[in-house]
């Protein structure tokens, strides 16, 4: 969604408590009681499990929207490439892996392979064709990454990798990993930057979400040609500065 006032709502805080209780309470059953009745369609033609998917992920983000509070933003949009694209995105909440499908027409996301074990959610997960890293494998999972992502891209699906690996609240960072670096530099396509500010609203392993409108920008692609060092140097510039600057507009009084 566009045209919103970003930032947070005011409300009190038993107002948000309640939201929160919500919440967690619709969610966790609905997503239960959906993928029970949805296992079924694992067994089906790719097309239909991800329509199944497709509508899960609608009705969650519109219980996110009327319960939770929180509503979205997209910036950037032109950056977009017209061709599948590899995306490297500041990873706050899971907030953008339910946002991003329906940004993106029929994205793959780069996840830690042990998500797949998660009984309903990771089997829709590993029947979409997303990509699982297995962290234990060293330098064979990179070129695991590699191989499936250049798959996936000439299927025309935009491939989007978290560089930091894993979720990192507002205000922190990690180094960013060799995974974004590979692709970038063995698959001649361009990467697009994405900064957001999803966290403040929807904390990493926390109860309580926070009403207001997050956003998620999309910055200038890398062309491809940098080195290894130049482009993991220029990736983190741009994401890190333009996170820094979500955050700060979101919390500006």
């Amino acid at each position: 969604m566009t045209g919103q006032t970003t930032g947070f709502k005011s409300e009190p805080c038993w107002c948000g408590f309640l939201r929160s209780l919500l919440f967690n309470v619709a969610f966790f059953g609905w997503t239960f009681v959906y993928g029970i009745a949805a296992v079924p369609f694992l067994l089906m033609p790719r097309g239909m499990a991800l329509a199944v998917a497709r509508f899960w992920n609608r009705s969650v983000m519109t219980l996110v929207r009327t319960i939770a509070g929180i509503d979205f933003e997209i910036r950037g949009r032109e950056f977009l490439p017209h061709r599948p694209a590899i995306l490297a995105m500041k990873h706050q909440s899971a907030f953008e892996t339910l946002a991003l499908p329906l940004i993106l027409d029929d994205p793959l996301f780069v996840v830690k392979r042990e998500l797949f074990w998660i009984p309903l959610f990771g089997w829709y997960l590993a029947r979409l064709g997303n990509i699982g890293i297995d962290r234990s494998a060293g330098p064979s999972a990179l070129k695991a990454i590699v191989r499936e992502a250049k798959a996936a891209l000439t299927a025309g699906h935009s491939v989007i990798i978290f560089p930091e690996g894993t979720r990192v609240a507002p205000g922190q960072t990690r180094s960013y990993g060799p995974g974004v670096a590979a692709l970038y530099g063995l698959l001649d396509a361009p990467v697009v930057p994405v900064a957001l500010n999803s966290g403040l609203f929807w904390g990493r392993r926390r109860f309580g979400k926070r009403p207001g409108t997050a956003v998620i920008e999309f910055l200038a692609p890398i062309a491809p040609g940098l080195d290894r060092h130049q482009f993991l140097a220029e990736l983190r510039n741009r994401i890190e500065a333009a996170t820094a600057r979500l955050i700060a507009e979101a919390t500006r009084t």
